[in-house]
């Protein structure tokens, strides 16, 4: 495991000589790239910058990104989706429609929950012309939980998996996990 801290420690250092700029620039590229990993960049920032700045430096770039990607929905790809797609147009209308008028609170909800998809959400947002303020906003407040989230258990988990002891357990606490779901997947006849 020793190859691994080395890697936090050159990714860390790499931070800190690049500025804020590089921490910045990877998370704006994650908000484009979605399978690239968030937490982890949120982890670096922190380890990099420090909890304060490393936090603010994750929050605001992961709400830029969002308001980036959502304006590229909204104002380009909106209008040619509209185009090819007709022949659902009816369906999608009551889609965006229900999408538009969630309330601000569960949509604030839905942004901060650690495992939603954000980069689905900003394109769904845009897509269905959710208007920009809304939007702003609710990405402001939610994105707030993400980055304390990602911060704290990205660091945690970055100096925990370097610890045999701590990936024995939660080797052990996965497997149970899965004999335990199947245990009752199978007493209860849950189907897929």
């Amino acid at each position: 495991m020793e190859w691994l801290q080395d890697t936090v420690k050159v990714m860390t250092e790499i931070l800190q000589n690049g500025g804020p700029f590089l921490g910045v620039l990877l998370i704006l590229l994650e908000s484009i790239i979605p399978a690239l990993p968030l937490g982890v960049f949120i982890a670096l920032n922190i380890q990099a910058f420090g909890n304060i700045f490393g936090f603010l430096i994750s929050w605001l770039s992961t709400v830029l990104g969002c308001v980036l990607s959502y304006l590229l929905f909204y104002y380009f790809v909106s209008d040619f989706l509209d185009k090819i797609i007709k022949k659902h147009k009816k369906q999608l209308r009551k889609l965006e429609k229900k999408l538009r008028k969630i309330s601000f609170p569960h949509f604030v909800l839905l942004v901060a929950l650690p495992f939603t998809p954000a980069f689905l959400v900003n394109i769904a947002c845009g897509l269905s012309k959710m208007s920009y303020k809304k939007f702003t906003v609710g990405i402001l407040l939610g994105k707030l939980s993400i980055v304390f989230f990602w911060g704290f258990i990205g660091t945690s988990f970055i100096e925990s998996i370097t610890d045999i002891e701590t990936i024995m357990i939660i080797s052990l606490m996965l497997v149970a996990s899965y004999l335990l779901s199947s245990f009752v997947s199978w007493k209860m006849d849950l189907k897929d």
